[in-house]
């Protein structure tokens, strides 16, 4: 009696089970689903839901840095020190970190709409309670923090793997910067490209929380503004970095991508290149603005948005080298490994470890605003270095691309390149829905 093959059920696309359905023509076992091109959706719904995602990224990463904005009345509405404060971040990262590999698991075996749906909900909800929080619970404040990372890392890990399901190849590049524009596995080059995020985290976990109130002190020792004694603090400095960091993410995201697209189509290992140049290149930015900012201000803006700018041209080009070295099944259980090794050795460490230091430098110093300034300014310091390791590992990637963008395409190992589209819209369908689809014969 010959066994008939049914679609990929709740468990996701690695087991194939045998069941009532289309017969497959291959008696006792299924053969192993081929990943196409992309999901054959209409056009316009495709680019309705990439659109949504978009502006839930957008709200997400508000989230992540809504901190650092009100950095200042944070400390003294709960009377806690520079590191304490960087606990905030530590404990947001930490949270985020040890969900990830769990939403990803979840997102390669069961519905992404739903998984993603429950983040959305836990992150907003937690984001909202934490504002009617008492002084004297500064506690609860934190424990909200970590709510909030809990339901980032569905979001952060599932929505990327459902574009990479709606889009491909360049359009698929386009797509990504977009969505990255509002942050802003087992392969050498997934792993030279994950030590390689991780310095970009490092960095730009450090910078979001701590440059707000570094410009401020800034400001402070130039004589520019007095300084803050008590609530509320002024703002400027905050509204001035965030908007740096949007219209320099806006810029960079967008250069990056069409540099990729553009240098992709006549040397195959474009994509790691750039993202190694522009780290490199941002090392001395970052590194002179913290060193003028005691001298000359306006240098100190100049070169702080050009290493932003410089830092913003790899997060669509780092997402579409995951993709096309990883096999389009395991992208959720990838972007989430990348997830956690990222934040564990980048931004959840990396706001503690400024403000540690901060505090360190600063007890062995008088107490003047001088001083705190520069206590802040050296403990910055470690930044400047991490990019460059961070450059040196898309080099390593540049080394091992093309071997491991082959080994993914292999015949049987489910290639984004496959001709076989209807095998693509099943998976992909049963992915994001969740409900048992039927193989085509």
């Amino acid at each position: 009696m010959s066994a008939e093959c049914q679609g990929p059920g709740p468990e996701g696309p690695q087991g194939w089970s045998l069941g009532p359905g289309r017969p497959s023509g291959v008696s006792g076992q299924c053969p192993p689903p081929t990943m196409p091109t992309s999901w054959s959706l209409p056009r316009w719904r495709a680019y309705v839901a990439a659109a949504v995602l978009c502006y839930a990224n957008l709200l997400n990463y508000m989230n992540w840095f809504i901190i650092a904005g009100v950095l200042l009345d944070v400390q003294k509405f709960f009377q806690i020190s520079d590191s304490r404060a960087g606990l905030l971040q530590t404990v947001f990262i930490s949270c985020l970190l040890l969900s990830a590999p769990v939403f990803g698991y979840l997102g390669d075996r069961h519905s992404r709409k739903a998984t993603l749906s429950f983040g959305i909900l836990l992150w907003s909800g937690a984001g909202l309670s934490s504002s009617f929080i008492s002084p004297q619970y500064s506690w609860l404040f934190f424990l909200s923090r970590g709510v909030v990372g809990t339901g980032t890392a569905s979001y952060s890990t599932i929505a990327p793997t459902i574009l990479g399901d709606l889009f491909v190849k360049d359009q698929r590049t386009r797509v990504l910067a977009i969505f990255y524009i509002f942050i802003p596995v087992g392969s050498r080059s997934f792993v030279w490209l994950t030590l390689g995020v991780t310095a970009m985290a490092f960095v730009t976990g450090a910078l979001g929380f701590w440059a707000p109130k570094f410009l401020f002190e800034a400001r402070v020792v130039h004589g520019l503004q007095p300084p803050c004694f008590r609530q509320p603090c002024n703002s400027e400095d905050s509204l001035i970095f965030g908007a740096l960091t949007v219209v320099t993410g806006i810029i960079g995201v967008v250069l990056g991508a069409e540099a990729s697209r553009r240098y992709k189509k006549v040397n195959s290992r474009a994509e790691p290149l750039i993202c190694a140049s522009s780290l490199l290149a941002a090392a001395p930015c970052l590194y002179l603005a913290l060193i003028l900012a005691p001298t000359t201000l306006l240098a100190s803006y100049v070169f702080l948005a050009l290493g932003e700018l410089l830092l913003s041209c790899n997060w669509a080009v780092v997402a579409d080298i995951l993709l096309s070295v990883v096999v389009p099944r395991c992208r959720g259980t990838a972007e989430a490994f990348q997830i956690t090794v990222g934040h564990i050795l980048g931004d959840a460490g990396s706001p503690y470890l400024t403000g540690l230091i901060s505090s360190i430098l600063r007890a062995r110093r008088p107490d003047s605003y001088l001083q705190r300034f520069l206590s802040l300014q050296q403990s910055f310091l470690c930044c400047a270095f991490a990019i460059v390791l961070g450059g040196g590992c898309f080099l390593l990637v540049a080394l091992h691309l093309e071997k491991d963008q082959a080994q993914a395409q292999q015949p049987g190992k489910g290639t984004p390149d496959s001709k076989d589209v209807d095998s693509k819209d099943t998976e992909s369908q049963s992915l994001l829905s969740g409900t048992r689809a039927s193989a085509d014969p």
